[in-house]
């Protein structure tokens, strides 16, 4: 009978193994997007199409609900584009709200490195450019996806921002990486936004230093959430975070500089960025947001 025990145990033990190993994670581009799929699982759709404002991803589906804990746009907020990066007041170009001819972020090799393992791998070089002007920057991103654990998908956002003449930068609340979150999972529907410093809502954490910030909520196939992480070899860090109610999220160093003077950089400079999106099963403690935070800290 104890061996039995045994043999069952250990069964079991090298199934698990086997169930997180045949997790993989695949990425295909179809046209001017790419579809990623962990598992059966679809996850998430990386979209650089021609009439778009700049790059992001949607859906960003849970692993819980199998749907999107970001959403796309809506009549007064059109510039939000579920899960995305850009910047406004850019050398006199807006590269973040609606309005193609005041500047657009566009991809011009977007391709699949790595695919079918535990991760999948997209890298991109995006053109930030205007009409009639000279284009400022470019940007060189890699983005890593994995599915660390059961119930936890992460993307990993690396950026490489290369000035390609003198950049300012004015004093902006729109800047840099950014989510706008499911309607379901947003304070007035009866969600959360909690940050690291144990900051509740907006009045807790906007314009507040802070690791990360979580959003989630009660969904039908229970609590489910998405946070990002700032990685500490940022310029600046922690950013203080720009946060709203309604479901927005962004760690916004442009928008509180001494003096409210504007940011610049020199022809040449290059600056580098990196993020982490956590969507999870969960509150935040049972994820152990923090603790990943640490993880990460230390890559």
């Amino acid at each position: 009978m104890r061996r039995l025990i045994v043999a069952v145990s250990l069964l079991a033990f090298v199934s698990g193994i086997s169930s997180a190993q045949e997790r993989q994670v695949v990425a295909e581009r179809i046209g001017n997007r790419i579809d990623v799929t962990i598992g059966d699982d679809f996850f998430t759709s990386y979209r650089f199409e021609d009439d778009e404002k700049y790059p992001f991803f949607f859906p960003v589906n849970g692993p819980a609900s199998g749907g999107s804990v970001t959403s796309m746009r809506n009549g007064m907020y059109p510039h939000h584009s579920s899960l995305f990066f850009g910047c406004d007041y850019v050398n006199g170009g807006n590269y973040w709200q609606e309005g193609l001819d005041r500047g657009r972020i566009i991809s011009v090799g977007a391709r699949v490195i790595e695919s079918g393992g535990n991760m999948a791998v997209i890298e991109d070089e995006c053109i930030w450019k205007r009409p009639d002007a000279e284009a400022p920057i470019i940007d060189r991103r890699r983005i890593s996806i994995c599915s660390p654990d059961d119930g936890l998908y992460q993307i990993d956002f690396d950026i490489e921002m290369e000035m390609l003449m003198d950049v300012t930068i004015g004093k902006t609340n729109h800047s840099l990486f950014s989510a706008r979150i499911a309607t379901d999972l947003t304070v007035p529907q009866g969600g959360h936004m909690v940050n690291s410093r144990g900051g509740k809502g907006e009045k807790e954490t906007f314009g507040v230093e802070s690791e990360w910030l979580d959003f989630y909520g009660k969904r039908k196939t229970g609590v489910e959430g998405i946070a990002i992480l700032q990685h500490p070899g940022n310029p600046g860090f922690p950013s203080k975070w720009f946060t709203r109610d309604y479901g927005f999220m962004s760690p916004t160093p442009m928008f509180w500089p001494e003096d409210d003077r504007a940011t610049y950089y020199r022809k040449g400079d290059k600056v580098r960025l990196r993020y982490r999106v956590l969507v999870h099963k969960g509150c935040p403690k049972d994820a152990k947001i923090d603790e990943l935070f640490k993880q990460y800290a230390n890559e």
